[in-house]
């Protein structure tokens, strides 16, 4: 892809996350939800993002599986533009965290969002480690039913069936498509030293480092809440009869 047509797919990628997030002010919010609708529509943009982008990545692979081999210099405009898309959607959800939250309450989040601009940034103006990224946004896999968790939590829907099973999914899928593929890429990374420019192996090392730390934390949170707590207090009930 040219430059003109990596900055009009970012920009375009803006706009349409931009649109749908106002656009949902038109449907109907949850009762719950009402008390933070614009966490609400955040959370539901996010769904949707992460729901194209896993299948496009996919799709990306399995479209042209030589770029597996080759994360480097092998890709396609396909992949390119997917991982231009991406950008777009970081950029916005960053700038919609600062205009409806307090910096306190998504600092982290706003790392993450920085270091992913910055590194995918780097891929799509320099056209290289396209497929480094795509392998990267294989964690949306997960992120489908992240979001789709915070969904349910906010419908107050958490006492379900419904969400006990997504918690499941969603766990499984974070081992799998966050943990495991992180820990992948930082292989990849040290194995491929030699063919990666300091700049691009420092940013990438960093970037990699920062998210695998998120995502331990974030992984014990999710332990702790969806199935800790809970296996506490069925102990309790059982101690009361």
């Amino acid at each position: 892809m040219e430059l003109s047509s990596v900055l009009l797919t970012i920009g375009g990628s803006y706009g349409f996350f931009r649109s749908f997030n106002i656009g949902l002010d038109r449907l109907p919010v949850p009762e719950a939800a009402r008390r933070n609708t614009s966490k609400w529509r955040n959370i539901s943009t996010s769904f949707v993002h992460s729901l194209v982008t896993a299948i496009w990545a996919v799709l990306c692979f399995f479209l042209q599986p030589e770029m597996a081999e080759d994360l480097i210099e092998t890709h396609s405009a396909f992949s390119h533009a997917l991982v231009s898309f991406s950008i777009g959607y970081f950029i916005y959800d960053l700038f919609d965290m600062v205009t409806h939250q307090k910096l306190s309450q998504f600092w982290e989040l706003a790392s993450h969002h920085v270091v992913v601009i910055t590194c995918f940034g780097l891929s799509v103006f320099t056209s290289c480690y396209i497929g480094f990224a795509v392998v990267a946004l294989l964690v949306e896999i997960n992120s489908v039913f992240l979001h789709l968790r915070q969904i349910l939590r906010m419908a107050n829907l958490a006492a379900g069936t419904v969400y006990r099973v997504n918690s499941m999914i969603n766990l499984g899928t974070y081992v799998v498509f966050r943990i495991n593929t992180l820990a992948w890429m930082t292989r990849w990374l040290v194995l491929n030293r030699d063919k990666v420019p300091l700049m691009a192996y420092t940013l990438g090392s960093v970037g990699l480092a920062i998210m695998t730390v998120m995502n331990i934390v974030l992984f014990y949170r999710l332990l702790r809440s969806d199935f800790l707590k809970s296996s506490t207090r069925d102990a309790k009930k059982e101690k009361e009869t």
